[in-house]
């Protein structure tokens, strides 16, 4: 396969329709059908459902379109990487969760800009399973991850910081108007849970001899989305505390306490572009900065 018809591909996939992606491209209809047609003849299967106004994605055509954006973004990334400029300047494609962790990198990475204002960034959010998976297929630089987590195949960076398990009730909910919660008060209720198998086995073993009493009616990776269903009443939602409230909703932290650290990690190499040599020194002397008693 070539690049360049991955990118004729995904221009189609996007405007769902060969005329105007052929304008776009500056290609004429034919050669841009024929340029597909091959595409499906090479990798023998069907990509397009065809019709006269619109052409839609199978199944086979949807896998292809992630895995040509991947692709797409990872050669761009890489000439990016080698345009050589006096300047230090780049991409740093740096993927997280919604964590705590994240205040502390979001300081250091405003202080590297000042010092380097031509290097930009691109953030994902995602959990730490998709994090890690987009820095093995090379389309993230860093990644921050909540453990736990298995870091084996990266170097890290543990943050000196501590994420704070606890749930979101709705405020007029009675448990709500605790200090903290319990495995006993969380037993039998409705519970909204992280779609991370790993965590969710860290969170049955803090409840103990409850665990089996356990009762998700719900799972997924972005806390405003399971925090709506929280307050509509479908269940408790099990999150980590962050600098945001949402409304109609209480936090209440667990008791005891379940926290859980943050590592910033990066694939093993043996060289790395500039731009992101340089934000590791920025980073490390950041971490040495803190007084030693807060780490």
């Amino acid at each position: 396969m070539e690049l360049r018809v991955l990118k004729y591909f995904l221009a189609v996939a996007r405007e769902e329709n060969i005329t105007r992606a052929a304008a776009l491209l500056h290609l004429t209809q034919p050669t841009l059908s024929r340029q597909l047609m091959q595409l499906e003849e090479e990798l023998g299967v069907q990509l397009f459902y065809r019709s006269r106004y619109r052409i839609v994605l199978t199944d086979d055509g949807m896998l292809l379109r992630r895995r040509a954006q991947e692709l797409v973004d990872l050669a761009e990334k890489t000439e990016r990487e080698f345009r050589r400029d006096p300047e230090l300047r780049g991409e740093i494609a740096i993927g997280s969760g919604d964590l705590e962790g994240m205040h502390l990198l979001a300081g250091w990475l405003a202080s590297f800009q000042k010092q380097h204002p031509r290097i930009t960034y691109r953030i994902s959010s995602g959990n730490a399973d998709h994090t890690k998976e987009r820095l093995e297929n090379g389309t993230l630089d860093l990644g921050l991850l909540l453990e736990p987590v298995d870091i084996s195949r990266y170097d890290i960076l543990r943050l000196p910081v501590r994420e704070q398990w606890g749930v979101h009730l709705p405020e007029d909910s009675p448990l709500a108007q605790k200090e903290a919660v319990t495995a006993q008060d969380l037993a039998n209720l409705p519970l909204i849970f992280t779609e991370r198998g790993i965590v969710q086995k860290e969170l049955e073993r803090w409840f103990g001899p409850y665990a089996a009493n356990l009762r998700a009616v719900a799972t997924g990776n972005l806390p405003y989305n399971m925090a709506l269903l929280a307050r509509e009443g479908m269940g408790a939602f099990l999150t980590i505390r962050l600098r945001c409230s949402y409304e109609g909703l209480r936090f209440l932290p667990l008791s005891p306490p379940l926290e859980a650290g943050t590592v910033l990690a990066w694939k093993k190499a043996e060289t790395f572009p500039p731009a992101f040599s340089a934000l590791l020194d920025h980073v490390h002397q950041c971490l040495t900065a803190i007084p030693g008693d807060t780490k």
